[in-house]
């Protein structure tokens, strides 16, 4: 097997600035009712670079989520700030795009009507946009799918449809968050290596919010570990593993080290008192 190239280095030396930085960021939700406020996010300092494949693992409630639709632009910072290329993130915007845990297809359109809704909503003229779709549809293995209904399809599928739907987009940064909790472990296990296969193909800035630590080590070129709420960063874990990564890396001693010092940071949170006045 070839020898991968990551991302990284297709365009020779990468930018000195960062392709998504984080700064301070502080996150607080207030409840009016009570009055009562909850620290969801405290003080997050991150900096991802072009082509990086990200993962941000924690406690379930810890911010994880929170912290991943404030860089999406869909909750608003108490403090700090979020930059993308230099400019400051304001709100949702094409530069980035989330891919759910769940597909939320829409049930009356087809695969390929459900690929190119997004570019609809945008303007792309029609044969533009169909033409975009047949090339991701093709690197998710979907082509002859295209007239299917999404009840027609496997929930692995209908997830490869959702991924395809952001990446027709051509966003700057892929933001995942738990895109393959509701699938079986096979299933999931497959869909793990068409991720692989897709970021390595475009090259696109990934940053991904996962409870599955094997799952993280095997995708990412860093792990991020939060602690318990508020959310702040415990540590920054290198995978330096060699890519191209297959399943049968789990074999690999360092890899069996790097999932084990990951939970054994997330196990050290698990006895800190949250507050349980807001659900993240």
């Amino acid at each position: 097997m070839s020898q991968a190239v990551h991302p990284l280095e297709r365009s020779g030396t990468a930018s000195a600035i960062p392709k998504l930085s984080v700064n301070n960021l502080e996150i607080i939700f207030e409840n009016p009712a009570t009055g009562l406020r909850t620290e969801a996010v405290k003080g997050v300092n991150l900096d991802i670079r072009q082509g990086e494949f990200v993962s941000i693992v924690g406690l379930s409630g810890c911010g994880k989520t929170t912290f991943l639709n404030a860089i999406a632009g869909l909750v608003k910072p108490s403090a700090g700030s979020i930059k993308l290329d230099g400019k400051s993130v304001e709100g949702p915007g094409p530069d980035r795009t989330v891919v759910f845990q769940k597909p939320s297809l829409l049930p009356w359109r087809n695969v390929l009507s459900n690929v190119i809704y997004g570019l609809e909503l945008r303007g792309v003229r029609k044969d533009e946009a169909r033409e975009r779709a047949a090339k991701y549809i093709k690197m998710v293995h979907l082509n002859g799918f295209e007239k299917h209904l999404p009840h027609q399809l496997s929930g692995g599928m209908q997830q490869r449809v959702n991924i395809t739907r952001a990446l027709v987009c051509e966003p700057e940064v892929l933001l995942l968050d738990e895109p393959f909790a509701a699938l079986d472990a096979i299933t999931r296990e497959s869909m793990q290596n068409e991720l692989l296969s897709l970021w390595e193909n475009t090259g696109k800035t990934v940053l991904m919010v996962t409870h599955q630590i094997d799952e993280a080590v095997l995708l990412s070129d860093r792990v991020i570990v939060f602690s318990a709420r508020p959310a702040s960063i415990l540590e920054e874990i290198s995978i330096r593993l060699p890519r191209p990564r297959t399943p049968e890396l789990r074999d690999n001693p360092r890899f069996d080290y790097l999932a084990k010092r990951i939970w054994e940071l997330i196990h050290s949170t698990a006895e800190k008192k949250v507050n349980p006045e807001y659900e993240i």
